[in-house]
Formats: C-alpha cells, sequence, structure tokens
C-alpha cells in the first residue's frame, strides 16, 4: 500500500498529513512508524509550539488500516501482537509529545483514524465528518493499547457503546460524546484548526507543556508525589512568567522564549 507521512513548518506550527488519498489515507504499519518517529522528532524541536495533525484531501482523515493487508501482517494472533506493538508504540510517541496537538479532522475518521485522533490534545471536525470502529464486523477486538486512547477521551460507556454498536456516527454525536470539541462547517476546519493552533501558540510555551502534561498526570490513579506538586509552581521561576507579568502590567502583547 502506497503511502507517507508529510511534515510541513510554518513558524511555530508545524503540519503532520497523513497522505494516502487513493485509499481514504488508511495507514500502512511504515506510516504507522513514521508518524511515530515524526512526533518524537517534534517533540525535541524547542521552538515549535503547536502541531496540527491532518488527512491529506477533504475526503478522509484517516479510514485506519488497510483490510486486505491482514492476510500477510495479521494473519494470527502472533503476528498480530507483532504489528500492534509497533503500532502502540507509535502512537505512545505521538501522546508523549510534548507540544499541543490539534487534530483537524476532514470527512472520515474511522478504525485506526480515531485512534490518532485520540491521540491529540484537541479535536476540530467538519460538520459532515463521520466516525465509528466497526471491527465488530470483522470479528476483530481492539487491544488494551488501541483502547486506551478512546477510553481516556470519551470514557468507558462510550467506548463500549462504540465498539458493541459499530455503527458510524456523526460530527454532532462526536461533539456530544466529548470526542471532538468543536464542529465546523466542512470549509472551515483548516481555518479553524490553524487558528487553534496560533492561538496556542502565542501562549507561553513552557505553560503549554506542562498543562498537557499535568491534565495527563491526573488521569492516572497513583497520587502525586511531594515533587509533582513541586512542578506545579515551577513556572513561577521562569523567564517566560515574568516576560508575561510585565507585559500585562504595560499594556503589550508578551514575546515568549520558552525559558
Amino acid at each position: 500500500m502506497i503511502g507517507e507521512v508529510l511534515v510541513a513548518r510554518e513558524g511555530a506550527i508545524a503540519t503532520v498529513t497523513l497522505s494516502n488519498p487513493e485509499r481514504m489515507n488508511a495507514l500502512s504499519l511504515a506510516m504507522w512508524e513514521r508518524l511515530g518517529d515524526i512526533a518524537a522528532e517534534l517533540d525535541r524541536d524547542e521552538s515549535l509550539r503547536c502541531i496540527v495533525v491532518r488527512g491529506a484531501g477533504d475526503k478522509a482523515f484517516a479510514a485506519g488500516a488497510d483490510i486486505a493487508a491482514f492476510k500477510t501482517e495479521r494473519a494470527n494472533s502472533g503476528q498480530a501482537k507483532a504489528y500492534g506493538e509497533r503500532v502502540a508504540g507509535a502512537m505512545k510517541k505521538v501522546a508523549a509529545c510534548r507540544h499541543p496537538v490539534v487534530a483537524a479532522i476532514q470527512g472520515a475518521c474511522v478504525g485506526g483514524g480515531l485512534l490518532v485522533a485520540t491521540q491529540a490534545d484537541l479535536r476540530i471536525c467538519g460538520s459532515s465528518s463521520r466516525f465509528g470502529v466497526p471491527v465488530k464486523n470483522l470479528g476483530l477486538v481492539e487491544a488494551y493499547d488501541e483502547l486506551e486512547g478512546m477510553m481516556r477521551v470519551v470514557g468507558r460507556a462510550a467506548t463500549l457503546e462504540i465498539l458493541l454498536e459499530g455503527r458510524i456516527w456523526h460530527a454532532q454525536e462526536a461533539c456530544e460524546k466529548g470526542l471532538v470539541n468543536r464542529v465546523v462547517d466542512d470549509a472551515k476546519v483548516l481555518q479553524e484548526a490553524y487558528a487553534t493552533a496560533a492561538r496556542i501558540a502565542e501562549g507561553a510555551p513552557l505553560a503549554a507543556r506542562w498543562h498537557k502534561k499535568f491534565v495527563r498526570r491526573l488521569a492516572e490513579a497513583k497520587p502525586l508525589s511531594d515533587s509533582e506538586r513541586d512542578e506545579s509552581y515551577a513556572c513561577f521561576d521562569t523567564e517566560d512568567f515574568r516576560e508575561g507579568v510585565a507585559a500585562f502590567l504595560a499594556k503589550r502583547k508578551p514575546d515568549f522564549k520558552g525559558r
């Protein structure tokens, strides 16, 4: 299956594009792993402030994996485990990226496409976007690593509804489930996604990274350590904090440096 993951950069915002338009941006194993590698590369970029993930064209964000490849890549449990571990490793890199990630969802976001979208921090879709994980029709089970992102975003009840019914649902329901943050006209998805990214990029980058880290940490059951609680006050020792206060008092736009 031909496909690639593209990276572009404009200022402090990077765009990652899932590109396999002839197959509704279905992801090959190479694309999964490339997506993870890109996330790790962008994570190390100190000058970056936000990432937008999208699909090529406007027909699909991503339609998941290529079912035709199952007979060679996931024909049995051993193959499936090896494949799943490689995909899970890539998705953990996306989820762990310290920069905020915005998913711009146009068209279909199903199966593995939903897995990618749930690794983002914010999701914006078009009014005709559609979602679903109809794996029940394949006799296929979502592995624990695949379920983790979905449950983190929509919770237990909605996850079971999505998997047990296996139906395709639309943008308004996705918003009601908490899967997407915002629904806009189809023609304005990218405009709104980049406007969102720009608002994020205007803020203090250290604050954005800490907020992302803290919110994810609070989803874990184990109690916070003293050092973790101390870290939540570390912003007061940064240059960005001093700049933000000074800019507010002077009624000017702050110039954050990420220090």
